[in-house]
């Protein structure tokens, strides 16, 4: 007897492409003429109908991780719908797709791995990183922007290995939520250099490379070698990197900045953002930019960063870049940053100061502490990035406000239990008089009969504006003057003129204002002479290309 041939059912492609499925929103005529009949329900619904019984699904989800597992298997099913459904609910659902929510599903990739979204890249198989992306069969022109990450430095959580692509795909629907970035013109990936997490390489269900981080040589071959490849494949693409450790994402930004059109978050953005509400507090202030002075403490990639883009605010407005540079004073754990220091970093350098000029500042075991700082500097800006909760302390908020009339406090760090002050106290210390932004979001504060707005230095308010602008413009680098025009774009959104408003806009407007942003970004390129599109009205070519969650005419694009 011949052995029987057994055939399983198959399903039509345009219920499994999620950019092409559309549910039950398929209708009667569209069933049949792409041979769907008979494989949904007789009843047909809207867009709105489908968005509103999935938020209702997502709702009667009990924790916020299920929630964020929810909208990624919708996000697998049907791109549009979940487009629809966090475009209209952004502000609440923004903590759901990223940051804080999006850490655990990272530190969960592995036990809870369902299907693979975006590009994985082995330094194991450094020669595969072509044939990688040709799987996708995209042309040159097919590519906007590309998100990767080597997962060294993860949010507040550190090194997670290949579970840190759920960053690259969370950044890349911020992207398309917040600004419109066409999705089917996006790219997430994972650079995977092994892991340092013993937990990871111990564990046998552990789906990325099994083996220690790899560094120096190999690793910067690794990186160069995936630079030339995207950049020919898609010579039209934003490469955006993030979550990189502090020395590689120096370096590489250094390195190649000017080579490639890139972009680093969490030093440029977190840079410009941080900018935008120093901006929006000189309204306030009324001392010009190029006279701020400013204390940085905590001394690493993301407050140099920081510090580098005020400087540059700064020469921009009229200062000279030696007196600049003098500007700014970098606090680290070992305390001032001074010349004679033998572990400087090369980006700490600049700012290092030279002893003799400190010499008769008090000293605490050889150490000048951020309050001798404070009153000896004089600044009229306070940033801390240290981590270190609790060291905007009384005494050094005092010193602040004696030292200028309107001070600007911004404690960035995060989560709170690592925030160097609380608002509610650094508006108390100073009665009322510091303009204070933190990086992480508080409710607003009462004192003295005044309320308080506290903005957060989000970079989802700068970051979709900026990587728009720079798409629509075709801008051949990302420059400092587009990163200026994106936090001057979003300082000119708020009127900060009662004594206790917001020094950044809210995030319930988030498209609008990441397309006035995309506009100035767009304006920069060309004025910078980077853009190769030259567009005749900026913000109606920027509203054009802003893609909307719809299902279009045709069925089968």
């Amino acid at each position: 007897m011949s052995e029987r041939k057994v055939r399983t059912p198959t399903t039509p492609g345009d219920l499994v492409d999620p950019f092409r499925n559309r549910g039950v929103a398929f209708t009667q005529a569209e069933r049949d003429e792409l041979g769907l009949t008979g494989r949904l329900p007789s009843g047909v619904l809207t867009l709105e109908q489908q968005a509103k019984r999935a938020y209702q699904q997502l709702q009667a989800q009990d924790t916020d991780l299920a929630k964020n597992v929810y909208l990624e298997q919708l996000h697998d099913r049907n791109e549009t719908l979940y487009y629809k459904v966090l475009t209209d609910h952004l502000v609440e659902l923004l903590p759901i797709v990223y940051d804080p929510t999006v850490g655990e599903a990272i530190e969960k990739y592995s036990s809870e791995y369902r299907r693979p979204r975006g590009v994985f890249l082995s330094i194991d198989r450094p020669d595969d990183i072509e044939k990688s992306f040709a799987t996708l069969q995209l042309g040159p022109q097919d590519v906007d922007l590309i998100v990767c990450t080597d997962a060294e430095e993860i949010l507040g959580i550190g090194d997670w290995g290949v579970g840190g692509i759920q960053i690259s795909v969370g950044k890349l629907a911020v992207y398309t939520a917040a600004a419109g970035v066409d999705p089917r013109r996006v790219i997430p990936v994972s650079l995977d250099v092994g892991t340092d997490r013993e937990a990871l390489l111990n564990d046998p269900l552990y789906l990325g490379t099994r083996h220690p981080r790899v560094r120096g040589a190999d690793y910067d071959a690794f990186i160069e070698k995936y630079l030339e490849t995207v950049s020919s494949m898609f010579p039209g693409a934003l490469l955006h990197f993030e979550d990189f450790g502090p020395s590689n994402a120096r370096r590489i930004l250094d390195t190649y900045g000017g080579t490639y059109r890139i972009f680093n978050d969490d030093m440029q953005g977190t840079g410009a953002i941080t900018l935008a509400a120093a901006l929006s507090a000189i309204k306030v202030s009324g001392v010009p930019m190029r006279d701020q002075k400013l204390v940085v403490f905590g001394a690493g990639t993301a407050g140099v960063g920081i510090a580098d883009q005020l400087r540059e605010a700064m020469i921009r407005d009229g200062a000279d870049p030696g007196q600049a540079t003098a500007q700014v004073w970098l606090i680290d754990k070992h305390g001032l940053l001074t010349q004679d220091m033998t572990d400087l970093r090369d980006y700490q350098q600049p700012y290092a100061r030279d002893p003799a000029d400190v010499a008769d500042w008090a000293k605490d075991d050889g150490a000048i502490s951020l309050l001798e700082t404070v009153r000896r500097a004089e600044p009229t800006i306070l940033l801390g990035t240290s981590t270190v909760h609790g060291a905007f302390t009384r005494e050094v908020v005092e010193a602040m406000t004696a030292a200028t009339e309107r001070p600007i406090i911004f404690p960035l760090s995060n989560p709170t239990s690592r925030i160097e002050a609380m608002p509610a106290d650094v508006i108390a210390w100073s009665g009322g008089k510091a303009l204070v932004t933190t990086g992480i979001p508080v409710p607003p504060v009462e004192h003295d009969g005044v309320t308080y707005e506290i903005g957060q230095a989000n970079n989802a308010l700068l970051y979709p504006g900026l990587g728009l602008g720079t798409i629509v413009s075709g801008a051949s680098e990302v420059t400092a003057g587009m990163l200026l025009a994106a936090a001057q774009a979003i300082a000119d959104q708020v009127h900060p003129t009662g004594p206790g408003d917001c020094l950044l806009p809210p995030v319930e407007n988030l498209r609008e204002s990441s397309a006035l942003t995309a506009t100035a970004v767009v304006e920069a390129a060309v004025d910078e002479g980077v853009a190769t599109v030259k567009p005749t009205d900026p913000g109606q070519a920027v509203r054009e290309a802003m893609w909307e969650p719809v299902y279009g005419d045709g069925v089968t694009s």
